[in-house]
């Protein structure tokens, strides 16, 4: 809250709401957040911590009975006061590097070997329609930032901002050689190079609309958790089956069931299981037009 009179006899200064905490935690480098209320407030604790849970930093709490509300036990002092940290980060330390490696070095081998079939589709699109042959798309990436996706282009138009609307079958907007694209998920080749420049990973939720985004994020509880990672290329979902138009809340709600799991989950075996199912299970699919 902003300071007012009831703050003129706290020690610290205060800075803001919790949405401004939440602002402040993706816009800049936080490691570590800690909840220090009294204990008596346990539903505004829950709800603290709940709002907390969409980002990917460790936030942390005096422990007392409240505890037991959470599954993390584990206890870490801080200045000399036994804290209980509630959320971490899925990735970090050690695994944050690991998956880095994963994708460098398996993004520039892709591309390498794909370059060939790069050149192939663009003289493809050219010779189409008339546009560029790349599309340029700004999305969420980790911990809310935006980042630009880049896709090769598979209709007329090139939609951005904040009304973007689905392709759906018999889509009048997508190109001939943008069909094909779409069908087997070439078009979404160039994100390599997003994953090259550490923007994305080869295996993550994949990224939507920045429309889409906050219409989904009001609709689907712990929507805005799957920002504690990197988006993907690729993913559980998709190799599961859950990718293509969303007609109805519940498919989304699927596939962010599948997000979730795959962020609790995650492992560089998991990683390398999906990318191998991924042209047997992700690549080609009815809902993909």
């Amino acid at each position: 809250r902003a300071k007012d009179e009831r703050h003129e006899h706290l020690l610290l200064p205060v800075n803001g709401n919790l949405d401004d905490l939440i602002q402040l935690a993706q816009t800049q480098r936080v490691d570590d957040i800690i909840i220090a209320l009294p204990h008596a407030v346990k539903a505004r604790i829950l709800s603290i911590a709940e709002r907390l849970a969409v980002l990917p930093i460790n936030v942390k709490l005096s422990p007392d009975e409240i505890g037991f509300s959470f599954s993390n036990n584990t206890i870490e002092i801080v200045g000399g006061i036994p804290t209980q940290i509630i959320h971490t980060p899925p990735i970090s330390n050690w695994a944050r590097v690991a998956k880095a490696l994963e994708d460098r070095i398996l993004a520039i081998t892709f591309l390498a070997l794909t370059l060939p079939l790069f050149g192939l589709i663009a003289l493809a699109i050219k010779l189409n329609s008339k546009g560029p042959v790349f599309f340029k798309q700004q999305r969420h990436g980790f911990n809310h930032d935006i980042i630009n996706i880049y896709k090769f282009r598979s209709m007329t138009v090139r939609e951005d901002g904040e009304s973007v609307k689905q392709a759906t079958k018999s889509d009048q907007r997508v190109t001939k050689v943008g069909f094909w694209l779409r069908r087997t998920s070439l078009d979404e080749l160039p994100q390599l190079i997003n994953v090259a420049l550490g923007e994305m990973s080869l295996v993550g939720p994949r990224p939507h609309a920045l429309a889409h985004n906050e219409e989904y994020s009001a609709l689907i509880e712990h929507y805005a958790q799957r920002h504690k990672v990197k988006p993907g290329i690729t993913g559980w979902a998709q190799i599961n089956g859950y990718r293509g138009e969303t007609t109805e809340p519940g498919l989304m709600e699927k596939r962010v069931q599948h997000d979730l799991y795959y962020i609790e989950h995650w492992s560089i075996w998991l990683d390398l299981k999906i990318i191998a199912l991924t042209p047997f299970k992700g690549l080609v699919h009815p809902n993909a037009y």
